[in-house]
């Protein structure tokens, strides 16, 4: 008699094996990236000008260097990293501006004498935005416990770092914010309204559900 094969499920119980497979090239991802955050950052520092943008430039790096060593600390073992995550603050919060200035028109560098603060600055945005968005895709994948919460800390620390960078851009014009007029504003605020009352749910179809 043919003997029946059953699945053979294999429970990792010790913790720098507690990974699933996608978990694993999804860390090696987020981590790649985060060097590539890293060394772009580095590289643009030869071409900053403003002491302002140079200051966000080093505590940025210098966060997200940390956040690197974190993860890749906390995947390697499987176990709550040495240093406890920290949270990112803005040095200085500002009101957003709204409106459009006149200013030139944007085109490509024709050299390096080219590259100035605004194009730095979006490079910068524009790495650190997707990084943040790289966290939150991974952390929603991610089996090990330890190696989820670490990830989903870092989310809003990222979101808060581009909000630093966009105020940066948006005082000095680099980053302009249009409004619609009054009028259709207020048509957008008020097209959704909070439900009220108990919503009448359908009856669950438990005889469908118990037929094999």
């Amino acid at each position: 008699m043919q003997q029946e094969m059953q699945p053979n499920y294999q429970t990792q119980t010790t913790p720098n094996t507690n990974h699933g497979g996608h978990e694993l090239f999804d860390l090696h991802e987020v981590l790649a990236c985060t060097i590539n955050v890293l060394d772009q950052f580095m590289m643009f520092r030869q071409f900053v000008q403003d002491s302002e943008l140079l200051d966000i430039l080093d505590r940025q790096y210098q966060f997200t260097l940390a956040q690197y060593n974190l993860t890749a600390e906390c995947f390697t073992t499987g176990q709550k990293p040495s240093q406890e995550t920290s949270t990112y603050m803005i040095k200085q919060l500002s009101e957003p501006i709204y409106g459009i200035k006149p200013t030139q028109p944007k085109k490509p560098n024709q050299s390096l004498a080219d590259v100035k603060d605004a194009g730095i600055s979006g490079h910068m945005i524009g790495l650190i935005k997707t990084h943040a968005s790289l966290l939150t895709m991974t952390a929603v994948e991610v089996t090990n416990p330890v190696v989820r919460r670490v990830l989903a800390s870092q989310v809003q620390n990222f979101i808060e770092m581009a909000y630093e960078i966009f105020l940066y851009q948006n005082r000095l014009a680099y980053y302009q914010v249009p409004q619609l007029e009054a009028s259709d504003m207020q048509s957008m605020l008020t097209a959704f309204v909070p439900a009220t009352g108990a919503p009448q749910m359908p009856p669950n179809n438990k005889a469908a559900a118990s037929v094999h």
